[in-house]
């Protein structure tokens, strides 16, 4: 590792004295924790297609792709070009304006429970507002959500997010005990758990594919008997697809599955890049956050922000989601290229990873402890963090990859196959 470490030091002289200016100004240097890893994060001043251009002019080709958001790679000219037209117009109004109407007509389209919509500026505010949504529908208090599973930092959701699950993520969240922590993948722990407090349980939120812990997707029977049984329990179902939503098919993946949710978060990609965050569901669930002629008791307080459905943001989205449903071969090739991606590390690593994923998502995880699977975040934790860091920073020091440390990748539409035979080889090279 020193090695890398010093090679990575001598190209990034710039980024370093950079960096240390931005230490002295803010939380360990960075505006999001996992943004930050050793010896220091370089220091990007231009982005297009697959590549990322540091102040030092190193050339990174992307897996990372704005925390997975930029499904075209970075600086499409559709979007742009549709941006700068915006923005000679101006970029915040501050009220009412057609660009929402449109997008949101397009998100209604393509996602069928998007009856009503409201619009946020980040992920964590749309789980935020889902729960206490769901709350004030059932007048119940608990909320359930998943082992490992990522929802942002509302303190609603702010729990068994990182190994080890018992423990408290944070000082000075309160109220823990309205949030329970059930086992991915395995219905029969969940239920048995759901059970016991399902006289006060509001709703269960769950990713169909496990982010944060890997890019696990959930077995449909797992998500097919969590939502019976929350049906029957008069509770509510609530997906995040923050990220998977737009991300392997044109609209969400839930309807692949046959699932009924009643509230869908959304962000990243309906943002084209640009800040979102986007609750929506049935009509008579979401009516429940009009304010108009109701008592404070009788409705759910959910907001928006400054910048919610600012036209900037609702423009950039327009234009992704049209190029997307113009360009359905987006999903054909990114969806083979991880494939070809998943089958080619894991020869790579002739057995000693196991490759987790769903089209154009991928993780590697370096084997140790006796396990030979992922299903689950408990898997996820008992494997080798420490190499997986190792094998992404020897990929940004020595061959010029990115990926944040530890995080899975995602592949765009600018990637190509020898893009990823690249990734492969530098994978092949490297030493466990």
């Amino acid at each position: 590792m020193s090695n890398y470490i010093s090679e990575y030091k001598k190209k990034t002289k710039t980024s370093a004295k950079i960096f240390a200016k931005s230490s002295k100004l803010h939380v360990n240097g960075v505006s999001h924790n996992i943004r930050f890893y050793e010896p220091y994060p370089f220091v990007v001043k231009s982005s297009k297609g697959t590549n990322l251009v540091d102040v030092d002019n190193n050339k990174f080709t992307d897996y990372w792709m704005g925390h997975w958001s930029l499904i075209f790679g970075h600086g499409k000219k559709n979007v742009k070009d549709a941006l700068q037209k915006q923005i000679e117009k101006s970029w915040m109004y501050g009220t009412v304006n057609e660009q929402t109407v449109r997008l949101s007509e397009m998100i209604s389209k393509a996602v069928p429970v998007a009856e009503k919509i409201r619009y946020v500026t980040s992920g964590t505010e749309a789980t935020m507002y889902a729960v206490r949504l769901a709350r004030s529908v059932t007048r119940k208090k608990i909320i359930a959500k998943i082992d490992g599973g990522w929802h942002g930092y509302t303190s609603d959701l702010l729990k068994s997010v990182n190994w080890p699950f018992n423990e408290s993520e944070s000082s000075g969240v309160v109220n823990e005990e309205k949030i329970v922590s059930i086992p991915y993948n395995d219905l029969e722990g969940s239920l048995k758990i759901l059970k016991k407090h399902s006289k006060d349980l509001a709703g269960v939120i769950i990713e169909p594919v496990l982010g944060g812990g890997g890019c696990i997707p959930a077995t449909p029977e797992y998500l097919k008997g969590i939502q019976e049984f929350v049906h029957k329990n008069n509770s509510l179902f609530i997906l995040d697809e923050i990220v998977t939503g737009f991300r392997f098919r044109y609209g969400c993946l839930y309807p692949t599955m046959k699932l009924n949710p009643d509230i869908v978060t959304l962000g990243k990609i309906v943002g084209g890049g640009m800040a979102i965050g986007v609750m929506c569901g049935k009509k008579e669930i979401m009516e429940q956050a009009d304010t108009t002629g109701k008592k404070k008791s009788e409705r759910s307080y959910v907001g928006g922000g400054t910048f919610s459905a600012n036209p900037a943001s609702m423009t950039s989205g327009h234009a992704t989601l049209s190029l997307l449903k113009s360009k359905k071969s987006t999903y054909s090739k990114i969806n083979s290229l991880g494939e070809f991606a998943r089958k080619e590390i894991g020869k790579a690593f002739d057995g000693k990873v196991a490759i987790t994923g769903k089209g154009s998502l991928f993780m590697t995880h370096f084997l140790k402890d006796g396990v030979e699977e992922i299903t689950n975040s408990s898997h996820v934790a008992m494997c080798d963090s420490q190499m997986l860091a190792k094998y992404h920073f020897k990929m940004i020091a020595h061959d010029g990859i990115f990926f944040l440390p530890g995080k899975l990748g995602a592949i765009s539409d600018a990637h190509t196959k020898e893009d990823i035979r690249k990734m492969v080889l530098a994978s092949s090279n490297f030493e466990i």
